[in-house]
């Protein structure tokens, strides 16, 4: 694969893009919630939590639960989901291949942008062998001054990469990550495989995306393209 006159970086998501996490994330939260008496299926905490953290909804899960989201049960959120996602993650279907390959390709001029904190991107990257492929090129939303759907994330993984945003690719597989792609000025492919987790391909277009795929083997090829 040769690359000279398309892109000159490309930016992934993580959860949904390059690891499963998302079903495993959404059952831990949803046991959670109905503890707190919020009994929630896994479809619905599926439809409502994709593409968006747990506190940026705390005002959705109290009106529900009527108890605050405090710090300490965000805390034991993070802790069992983080036990879970140890015990259970496995990365998407040929993401870690497509990571090699546009990693080779590009000079290393890859990163992950992620609205998840800075812990779990690392724990999952670790866990499916892809962490020596990003290394230090990891950005959390956490760390911006505002999350997803603001291009915050995107806009520092560039920077991080000295890539223009104009001239990058974004990987994203949820309205929300989309929107923030778009914002940040990128071209946005949406990988949208169908299943729990990740938003539709209509959905994804309408947000902004340039185009759909529905494989991960076939990224390589369409950034080489410059589809």
């Amino acid at each position: 694969m040769t690359c000279h006159s398309c892109f000159d970086a490309i930016l992934f998501d993580c959860d949904g893009v390059l690891v499963d996490s998302e079903p495993i994330t959404h059952r831990v939260l949803a046991e959670m919630l109905a503890e707190q008496g919020w009994a929630i299926s896994l479809e619905d905490a599926s439809r409502i939590f994709t593409g968006k953290t747990v506190r940026d909804e705390s005002a959705r899960i109290s009106a529900h639960t009527g108890k605050p989201v405090t710090d300490a049960w965000l805390a034991e959120f993070w802790q069992r989901r983080n036990v879970a996602l140890e015990n259970e993650l496995v990365e998407i279907t040929g993401a870690g291949q497509a990571v090699r390959t546009l990693h080779q390709a590009l000079d290393g001029r890859i990163a992950v942008a992620s609205g998840a904190d800075r812990r779990k991107v690392e724990l999952q990257l670790r866990k499916t062998g892809m962490f020596d492929y990003f290394q230090e090129r990891i950005c959390s939303g956490h760390e911006q001054p505002r999350n997803k759907p603001f291009p915050d994330v995107y806009l520092a993984a560039a920077k991080m990469l000295g890539a223009d945003p104009a001239r990058c690719v974004v990987v994203e597989d949820t309205v929300t990550g989309t929107q923030a792609g778009v914002a940040a000025g990128a071209t946005v492919f949406g990988y949208s495989p169908g299943g729990l987790g990740h938003s539709t391909a209509q959905d994804l277009l309408d947000a902004g995306a340039s185009r759909i795929f529905r494989d991960m083997a076939e990224l390589p090829a369409l950034v080489a393209a410059g589809a």
